[in-house]
């Protein structure tokens, strides 16, 4: 169940980051990547979390933040490679 609901919260994130509502997006994915932390969707969360709070603010620590808490959490995702970059 809670895999359903992390994966709910992400779409819903998503969708919110598409229309540009950066802060509601970034609201529903920190919810996944703070409230289901060994669900599948959490890495992704965490990576789009730090991409909404970028985008709603223009200020790269968000990004740098992310890629650090990636780090910690989830070594070896996708995601953290991705965010990687960012920690430069």
């Amino acid at each position: 169940m809670d895999d359903f609901l992390a994966q709910l919260q992400l779409g819903l994130g998503k969708l919110y980051f598409q229309h540009q509502d950066f802060g509601e997006a970034e609201k529903r994915l920190r919810s996944v990547c703070d409230g289901f932390p060994r669900s599948g969707a959490s890495p992704e969360a965490c990576y789009w979390a730090g991409v909404a709070a970028y985008k709603g603010s223009n200020d790269a620590k968000h990004l740098g933040a992310t890629a650090r808490v990636l780090k910690e959490k989830y070594p070896d995702s996708e995601w953290t490679r991705k965010a990687s970059v960012w920690s430069q």
